[in-house]
């Protein structure tokens, strides 16, 4: 790749919107600097009605790239040594009037070309419940902690608690914004985005100064489709932008898991409509994601830790001790004894049966859910 063909793509992404299927499948086919000179000189197939050629007549590629410069972001495009290659499965592929390999991705930070071998793409419903936050949060800390990059687009909700919880463990994951990396969106996420930048990478396929419409939102979910290499739906209404993203990647052969949720709440009804009629697979544990993602076999989820009848038959106080554990982390007696108004030897003798049975381990005042069975890699 030459530095012409460079600042054709740079022109490109600047001033045309991204996954245009005309563009993607011209550059695949010829170059991007034959592809900007068909352009700009006017091309009634890729260009019937003029747009593309207004757009980039009006739009400065220098002035852009002294914007992405200032902003210290990178540009990476297909044959570049620094080029994320899983979106390779991305060429030839269109949905919904868009698709097709990107011209190139905006990247802040260090994209780990080891690490998006084993990534999950975790996304989900901005408008999240408890429930879905925790299972996003927990579930992205344990597929952290066993070295599984995670993927999502940093909005609110559901990716937002998926990125909070691969850092909390200080693992490494990536953003895929449907704007300009010189501006955070949304503003409320500006820290975490920072923060994503800082220990993994934030890329887009929007040039810097490019804000978000509903397309842009549409052809990025392409992108954090094929970056993982599965892809987990938390939460997520009939009409959620997560079950396109879904579509996206069992387009592409990627594997996809649906949690399922209670059959009450509306942002389970798109997850348990996505399990009913694709192929995708219902996922209770990470460790079933894991299999996803894993080598065939080589990753198979161990059985549960205990049965439903273990807890069904616990004493009163153990029970509701054992329910006021936090899904993560140590808690004290003294915390246990606040969470259930049971006294200090109520909770001891609780603790004592739920450690019998394999529930909760520590000694004297910490104690954690145990997590996974003795001896298993959770």
């Amino acid at each position: 790749m030459t530095e012409q063909e460079r600042a054709a793509r740079v022109h490109l992404s600047a001033a045309l919107e991204p996954g245009d299927p005309l563009v993607a499948t011209a550059v695949a086919q010829l170059s991007a600097t034959d592809v900007l000179d068909m352009l700009l000189s006017g091309h009634d197939r890729l260009d019937p009605d003029g747009r593309k050629r207004r757009r980039l007549h009006q739009v400065d590629p220098d002035e852009v790239w002294g914007r992405s410069l200032r902003a210290g972001l990178s540009f990476v495009f297909p044959g570049d040594p620094h080029w994320p290659t899983p979106l390779d499965v991305l060429a030839g592929v269109f949905r919904d009037r868009r698709g097709g390999l990107p011209i190139g991705v905006w990247v802040r930070g260090r994209l780990d070309a080891s690490a998006l071998r084993r990534a999950v793409a975790v996304v989900g419903s901005r408008a999240a419940t408890a429930y879905g936050t925790t299972v996003a949060t927990d579930w992205s800390a344990r597929l952290a902690e066993a070295n599984v990059l995670v993927v999502s687009g940093a909005a609110y909700g559901i990716d937002a608690a998926a990125h909070r919880g691969a850092l909390a463990v200080a693992g490494p994951t990536v953003a895929v914004l449907a704007c300009g990396l010189d501006e955070a969106y949304p503003r409320g996420n500006a820290a975490l985005i920072e923060r994503i930048a800082e220990s993994g990478a934030v890329l887009s396929e929007a040039a810097p100064g490019t804000t978000v419409n509903r397309g842009r939102f549409l052809s990025r979910n392409r992108l954090i489709a094929a970056l993982g290499a599965a892809t987990v739906v938390v939460e997520a209404g009939v009409r959620s932008g997560a079950l396109s993203t879904a579509r996206w990647a069992l387009d592409l052969g990627r594997p996809v898991g649906a949690v399922p949720g209670p059959v009450t709440s509306s942002l389970s009804l798109g997850v348990h409509q996505l399990a009913r009629e694709s192929d995708a697979l219902l996922v209770s544990r990470p460790e079933e994601v894991r299999e996803l993602v894993g080598d065939l076999g080589s990753e198979a989820a161990p059985l549960p830790l205990v049965d439903d009848g273990a807890i069904d038959t616990l004493s009163t106080d153990a029970a509701a001790v054992h329910e006021a554990f936090p899904a993560r982390g140590p808690v004290t007696v003294a915390e246990l004894m606040a969470a259930t108004g049971i006294g200090v030897a109520p909770v001891l003798r609780a603790l004592t049966e739920l450690s019998g049975r394999g529930l909760v381990r520590g000694e004297g005042e910490v104690w954690a859910r145990r997590a996974a069975p003795r001896g298993a890699d959770a």
